[in-house]
């Protein structure tokens, strides 16, 4: 046990005191910031009464573990999102430094091998997990009457989920990448009265070059993005004002 000095307290225990005081301080000075933001723009906005009114939303009884698809897919769609803006800080879109800024990013960026590989991972969890959520809905039959356009959404989602899968395939701009995006962007050719248009379109020419490159980063990391959050709100919305569906 320390002993006191001259009827005073040890300067360990004064200083852990000193802290404890500092800490107690510090939490209430950030509760009062964090309620005076916060109650300004709750009695603007009313966010208090949405947001209890979503947390109290019962979930139905019929609701079990392949209902978590869905959560799931947005879930990866995020992380691909967050872990796509950070690699954009190091690609360079363009055929002579596309496929050494990879290799930076893998090899010189601190934890850049892990951002690429939660990108990749994700990508493929994603066009999994998008499947499997459209599979139990027709087996379900929640896409019949009244929910034709939600369904009608989610084969939208679907067919971005596999652009994005397409349009992220090439950009390493190494081997596999290039002849495989050559094949790919061969196959609509074979589409009647449309398919040469297609390719060309898809090319931006008779090859794939850079130029096809740039068009694809553009496709991944803008238009497609856009394209997908307009159709999720949607999706979302649908799905709030509809309700979980049953079993059919």
């Amino acid at each position: 046990m320390p002993e006191e000095v001259n009827g005073k307290t040890p300067r360990r225990k004064e200083n852990s005191i000193t802290a404890q005081l500092r800490g107690i301080w510090r939490r209430i000075s950030l509760e009062a910031v964090g309620a005076v933001v916060y109650g300004g723009v709750d009695r603007r906005l009313e966010l208090s009464d949405a947001i209890e009114h979503a947390l109290k939303h019962k979930v139905p009884r019929h609701v079990n573990w392949t209902y978590c698809f869905g959560g799931i897919t947005f879930f990866l769609f995020l992380v691909l999102a967050a872990t796509g803006i950070l690699l954009t800080l190091y690609y360079r879109p363009s055929s002579s430094d596309a496929y050494e800024s990879v290799k930076y990013i893998m090899n010189d960026v601190r934890f850049g091998w892990l951002i690429r590989s939660i990108h990749h991972w994700a990508a493929n969890l994603m066009a999994f997990t998008v499947l499997a959520h459209m599979v139990r809905v027709y087996f379900h039959g929640a896409y019949k009457h009244p929910r034709e356009l939600n369904w009608i959404a989610g084969v939208f989602l679907l067919a971005l989920t596999l652009a994005f899968g397409f349009t992220g395939y090439l950009l390493p701009w190494d081997q596999k990448a290039y002849w495989g995006t050559t094949v790919g962007t061969r196959m609509p050719a074979a589409m009647p009265f449309i398919g040469d248009f297609m390719k060309l379109f898809l090319r931006g020419g008779d090859e794939v070059t850079g130029r096809t490159l740039s068009r694809f980063y553009s496709l991944h990391v803008v238009i497609l993005p856009m394209v997908t959050t307009f159709f999720l709100a949607a999706h979302f919305a649908m799905i709030r004002r509809q309700g979980i569906s049953k079993p059919m």
